[in-house]
């Protein structure tokens, strides 16, 4: 438990630093946890709620076919998939709809 403790407090403010990029795109990053404020000045919850605002010409490029990367850019923990898989894109997409 102190190991995800220091984790969490070391993690501050990820969950806006999560983003998503559609086909070349600039990256459009969270809106994180709008219904209750999980963090804290000590630590980052382990569990946020993410959605991502893309423009309309986003979204249907994305309903067409269009690629989507997915990423962390974080001081203390970054990665990034670019494109994330087909069958990943395919379920985020039909959310648009």
């Amino acid at each position: 438990m102190d190991r995800r403790r220091e984790l969490l407090a070391q993690l501050i403010g990820i969950e806006d630093r999560v983003w998503v990029r559609v086909d070349g795109n600039e990256p459009v990053f969270a809106v994180a946890d709008e219904d209750l404020d999980r963090a804290t000045a000590e630590k980052t919850s382990s569990v946020h709620f993410l959605r991502f605002e893309l423009n309309d010409a986003m979204a249907k490029a994305l309903q067409q076919g269009a690629s989507l990367g997915i990423g962390i850019d974080h001081h203390r923990y970054s990665h990034e998939v670019e494109p994330v898989a087909e069958s990943v894109r395919k379920a985020l997409a039909a959310d648009l709809d």
